[in-house]
């Protein structure tokens, strides 16, 4: 990247195709030009979406928990059996 070494011998020294290298050296460009632009976004991989599926399963029976629980507290403050809201 500095430019101290031909790109032809790296690459004959590696064992590679220089146009693999560029290649290689474009999406690298490419990608940190989208980074500093502030887009961080990637692709999930299957297993994350899983987990994050999973994760917003358990979430949302917490909060339909909490608001059961919320609900027949208040009724049983009220002690008439109405909800105030």
């Amino acid at each position: 990247m500095r430019g101290e070494e031909n790109i032809s011998e790296l690459c004959r020294r590696e064992g590679i195709a220089a146009s693999i290298y560029y290649g290689w050296s474009k999406e690298f460009l490419e990608a940190g030009k989208r980074r500093l632009a502030g887009d961080t976004a990637r692709a999930a991989t299957s297993g994350e979406v899983k987990d994050l599926r999973r994760e917003a399963g358990a979430l949302k029976e917490a909060v339909a928990d909490l608001t059961l629980e919320n609900r027949l507290l208040k009724k049983s403050m009220n002690g008439d059996g109405e909800d105030e809201a």
